[in-house]
This record gives structure tokens, sequence and C-alpha cells, in this order.
């Protein structure tokens, strides 16, 4: 009895299976549009305290209060044609966008944010694609600055 049970269970998958493949009602999967192959590659993007000869001068890894403004920057490879977007987070909350539309193969986009001495905390900025799709994320850390500790973290720029 099982047996039959079995065979009949299956001939009926089986022929809902035949049903919604001959009437067309099989949906088909479309390509995720985050899909990690895409061609574009993100191939440096930091924080700095400021740009020289359109490179960024250091790394910024944690800033003080003391200073009152940072850059990202992004060297972009094989994006042309597409737009990148530099989006600011504060504690996880959007501040800033700054879209840049790509007009080469290989591409350098700076956005620069003041920064106000009260906001003292995790800031990041995601670097997306037109559909919203994340291909990096840098974080720093912005600090109390202290007259008797060193608090900042600023690395050279090939680091």
């Amino acid at each position: 009895m099982k047996n039959i049970q079995t065979k009949s269970w299956f001939g009926s998958v089986l022929g809902l299976a035949l049903i919604a493949i001959t009437t067309g009602s099989v949906r088909r999967v479309q390509a995720n549009p985050c899909d990690p192959s895409a061609e574009g590659n993100v191939g440096r993007a930091m924080f700095t305290t400021h740009i020289e000869n359109r490179e960024p001068a250091d790394q910024v890894l944690i800033l003080d209060n003391s200073y009152r403004e940072v850059f990202f920057f992004t060297d972009l490879n094989q994006f042309q044609g597409h737009t990148i977007t530099h989006r600011w987070e504060f504690e996880g909350r959007v501040v800033q966008s700054r879209s840049y539309p790509i007009k080469s193969s290989r591409w350098r986009a700076v956005s620069q944010k003041d920064l106000d001495p009260a906001m003292v905390g995790r800031w990041s900025v995601l670097v997306m694609d037109e559909n919203e799709c994340p291909l990096k994320a840098v974080v720093f850390q912005y600090v109390q600055h202290s007259a008797n500790q060193k608090q900042t973290a600023i690395l050279p720029a090939g680091q």
C-alpha cells in the first residue's frame, strides 16, 4: 500500500510540473542585480585628511575631533558608462550621498564631508553602483580630542 501512495504522490507532482511547463506558468529567475561577477572593481577606497595631485595624502583610521573635514577617495576600474555613489553614514544613518558618472575605464572620485566636532562615533562610506548594490564599505572612528594623549591613527596612503 505504501508503494502505491508514493507512486501516486510522485505522479501528481510530476503531472503538476508538466502542466506548469506546458502552460508557461513557470517564472524565469532573473539575474541578481547585485551580481558579484560584475566587470568593474574598486581598486582603492579610503578616508584621507586631504588630496594631493588627485591622490589621497594619507589614510585615516581614527581621527580626533580637532579635524573638521575628511575626504573619501575611490580608484574605480572598468565602470565606464556607469554611475557610482559615495553614501556617507554616521552611526548607521545616511547623512550625505554623492553620485559620479564614470567617464573612463579608470576613474578617481573624491567626496568631502565637513565634520561636526560633537558627532563623535563611527563614520562610514558605502560605495554603491546605480542599482544601489554595495561594492565597498570603509569605516573610520571620529573621537574626542585629548590634549594629553594622541587619539588619531593616520597611515601613509599606500598602507
